[in-house]
């Protein structure tokens, strides 16, 4: 397993170790010790899947209290997955990083408490998967509106199709500073930056 940072701290690309042969391949999408070991969180109490048509925008989402660490990743097609950092305080307040996730390169994104998260889907029938730190409280979550001109991401995707809850999203600096959680540095180990 390979393991790489972001231009965000805390925020990974994990590569997993892939064996395959002319019948298929297998590889380990979550091990406890070895994701422990470099960097993340012991506890995760949620696994969440899905299913989605190109050019759906799900996000921007994250909740407080009982902020999320999410360890997301793509079974089936491809997304342009994006994290956030709102965390008060912290040198990366509003800056962004997109990282295309698929089953082909099999790649997982790690995203600690206090970031936004969102993804737009570029493929039809794409299955989305993703490990939470803490429970859905929906009373807890905030929605960032998801092309905000002051965040600038640059979505893959013409005409997107978005719901409800996320096009009458917050805008960024109106989020409620009472609802983002404070920064704190975090040391880990074994990464190679991008």
């Amino acid at each position: 397993m390979q393991v790489l940072d972001t231009k965000l701290p805390g925020v990974l690309i994990i590569e997993p170790k892939v064996f395959g042969d002319s019948r298929g391949y297998f590889y380990e999408t979550f091990q406890l010790k070895r994701y422990s070991d470099i960097g993340l969180p012991q506890t995760w109490v949620q696994d969440n899947l899905s299913f989605s048509s190109k050019g759906i925008i799900r996000g921007l989402h994250l909740q407080n209290p009982y902020p999320q660490g999410k360890l997301v990743s793509v079974l089936k097609g491809r997304v342009f997955d994006v994290a956030v950092d709102v965390r008060l305080g912290s040198p990366h307040y509003g800056q962004w990083v997109g990282v295309i996730l698929d089953d082909e390169n099999k790649r997982q994104l790690y995203i600690p408490p206090g970031f936004a998260h969102g993804f737009a889907v570029m493929t039809d029938g794409t299955i989305f998967s993703y490990k939470c730190t803490d429970y859905y409280h929906p009373e807890c979550e905030l929605s960032i509106i998801y092309d905000d001109s002051d965040l600038g991401i640059t979505w893959p995707v013409e005409n997107p199709i978005v719901s409800k809850k996320d096009s009458e999203g917050t805008p960024f600096k109106s989020l409620p500073r009472d609802k983002l959680i404070q920064y704190q540095t975090n040391a880990r180990l074994n990464a190679t930056s991008i």
